[in-house]
Formats: structure tokens, C-alpha cells, sequence
């Protein structure tokens, strides 16, 4: 498993999960660091063996976790990207495309084997504050200054669906069986079904909310200005557990590693950076049980984090390969969209 995390001070951080083998606990083993960008990092993802970073100098910056490389960068936008999100097939363990949204309202679509500017789309009049892609890699969601929601159908490369919110939506993000999405309004996020938008529940933050991630049965792990780690069952919209003072200052990403993302073959576990400057992974089991969470494993870049990423690695070459194999596979991916 890998961890990606962006700063203020414009430099990335990789870091690998790796197991200690004379105990059992675990440690993060640096993997680069660099200023990869010109000015502040914004936004960051991972897939597979591949993490992209996008930063207010305009540009995506792309990285090959397991030699550590740099891949170069795209310049298609003209202004800050604010989002990034990888689609890869359930069948592949190589993404199919790279999804971006930038501050004067378009969102970008990117083959991703190779690195090819497919489509770009005016999604709001105004800054995308955050993009969710669907699980089936046809559709994605969109929020923006501009207090609207957007649907962008991927494989025609269009805009399908916009309508006003009323109040600036900061962070959408889907469940992940696609069936339920979350969207984020300063110390609220809404539960809404994923069909045809309908509020479900309303979970209540005592802060603001900066950064989420979809867990397994149900589970959406928030985190923000409050320092904590708040698991809520979306079900009932209540707190399921929490990890009180997470951090000494802001939660600013998540990343839960679930079964389906390799690496790590343990779904109690979850990474979290902070603008503390601080990377930490947890495992949830002890705030289950009610008794105070340690971190199994954290290190410390001395920067203002801004955003992370998570990813199991497996090699270009490999990955390609069996992206290759399956090429055939998931006819539906936007891979050329019109």
C-alpha cells in the first residue's frame, strides 16, 4: 500500500505501508519527496501504480509509485486543478482514466494508459471545489462555488444533469457500491441516493468537514477541523465510532484501505494527513471497542498537508500488462468519449 500526500509548500510526499517482520506492527517507509509543482498542491490521487498531483500552478503532475519516478505532467487546464480521480475497472489493477476539475469550472478527461487528453467539459460557471467519479466509471459528480451540482456523463464527455443547491456544496464524494453519494456542506453531509438524488439522511459534525472516505457496510469516515476521525453509519446517521484528537490540527484527508484495494488485506485500516504536517495509520478496531486509538504507524514532513492519496502498488509493467490482457474488458469505461 501506498500514500501519497500534497502541501502548501508545493512538495509531494510518497510513503509505502510496509509490515515490521519482528513484530507485528506496521511503518511507513518514505519512497520521494520533492517539489514536483511550482506553487501550492490542491489535489491528489491514486490508482494502482500510478498518483497524480494537481496544484494552482495549473498543471497535473504524474508519478510511478514503484520506481518512485516522475511520469512528467499535463497542461490542459488554464487554471488551479482543485480535483483529481482515478476510474479503474474491477477488472484491472491499471486505471482506465483520470478525471480533473479546475477552478474556472471545467473538468478534464484523460486516457490513462497513455496519458491522452480525451474531452474537456464545462461543468460550472464558477471554481469545482470536488469530483466523485461513479464505480461503473460512466458517470461522475461535481461540486462548485457556484452552489450547483453537476452530473457529467463520461462516455459522451457532456454535462447530463445540473441543478442549484442553494448553499456551496465543499466535498462530494459516492458510496462504494455506487449506490448512495455524500456531499458535504460546511459541518453537515447529506446522504442522497444515487438514482435520483433524494436526501436520505443528514449527518450532523460538530465542525466543519475537510475530507472523507466511503468505508465497507456502510460506513462514510469524516474528518475536519475538529481533529477527529468520525466513522457514521449512513444507515441510521449516526456516529459508529471516533477517533478523538486524530490529530493536533485539521484533518485534512482520509484514505480507508479496504479489501478491494490490495496491499493491505486488512479493512480496519485507514491513513489520515493533517496540515499539522503529519501522515498516521489507524487501526479502527480499538475506537470500536471503545478504547483510545494509538496510530500503528505515522511520519512527519514538517509541511501544511493539503491532501492524500492511497494506493496498492504493483509495477508499471505488470499492471500494463494486465491492462493490456483485458482490453477487451468493460466495454461501458469512457475511453473515447465523443
Amino acid at each position: 500500500m501506498s500514500l501519497v500526500a500534497g502541501s502548501n509548500e508545493r512538495f509531494i510526499w510518497g510513503f509505502k505501508l510496509k509490515p515490521v517482520t519482528s513484530e507485528q506492527s506496521l511503518t511507513l517507509v518514505p519512497l520521494f519527496s520533492y517539489p514536483s509543482h511550482q506553487s501550492a498542491i490542491l489535489s491528489a490521487a491514486a490508482a494502482g501504480p500510478i498518483a497524480a498531483s494537481g496544484s494552482s500552478d495549473d498543471t497535473i503532475h504524474l508519478y510511478d509509485l514503484p520506481s518512485a519516478a516522475s511520469l512528467g505532467s499535463l497542461y490542459q487546464h488554464t487554471a488551479s486543478v482543485t480535483a483529481l480521480s482515478f476510474y479503474t475497472p474491477p477488472s484491472l489493477s491499471f486505471p482506465r482514466n483520470l478525471i480533473s476539475a479546475d477552478a474556472e469550472g471545467y473538468v478534464c478527461i484523460f486516457d490513462a494508459d497513455p496519458f491522452v487528453h480525451l474531452k474537456t467539459v464545462r461543468a460550472h460557471k464558477k471554481r469545482i471545489n470536488d469530483l466523485a467519479v461513479h464505480p461503473s466509471g460512466k458517470l461522475a459528480l461535481s461540486v462548485g462555488r457556484d452552489d450547483c451540482l453537476t452530473m457529467l456523463n463520461l462516455v459522451r464527455g457532456r454535462r447530463s444533469f445540473y441543478c442549484r443547491l442553494g448553499r456551496e456544496a465543499s466535498l462530494v464524494r459516492y458510496g462504494l457500491d455506487g449506490e448512495k453519494f455524500f456531499m458535504a456542506t460546511e459541518d453537515r453531509v447529506g446522504v442522497h441516493e444515487a438514482e435520483d438524488a433524494k436526501l436520505v439522511t443528514e449527518l450532523q459534525c460538530p465542525n466543519r468537514v475537510l475530507c472523507a472516505s466511503p468505508g465497507e457496510n456502510g460506513l462514510l469516515f469524516t474528518g475536519g477541523e475538529d481533529k477527529n476521525i468520525t466513522a457514521w453509519d449512513t444507515k441510521s446517521g449516526k456516529v459508529a465510532y471516533c477517533i478523538e484528537d486524530a490529530h493536533k490540527s485539521r484533518v485534512k484527508g482520509i484514505v480507508v484501505l479496504t479489501k478491494n484495494n490490495g496491499g493491505v488485506d486488512d479493512p480496519y485500516l485507514l491513513a489520515s494527513a493533517s496540515s499539522d504536517g503529519v501522515v498516521r495509520v489507524w487501526d479502527v478496531r480499538n475506537s470500536m471497542k471503545e478504547e483510545k486509538a494509538n496510530p500503528l504507524a505515522e511520519a512527519s514532513t514538517n509541511a501544511r498537508l493539503t491532501c492524500l492519496a492511497g494506493s496498492s502498488i504493483k509495477s508499471l509493467k505488470q499492471a500494463q500488462a494486465i491492462s493490456n490482457g483485458n482490453s477487451t474488458e468493460d466495454h461501458n469505461a469512457p475511453k473515447n468519449p465523443e
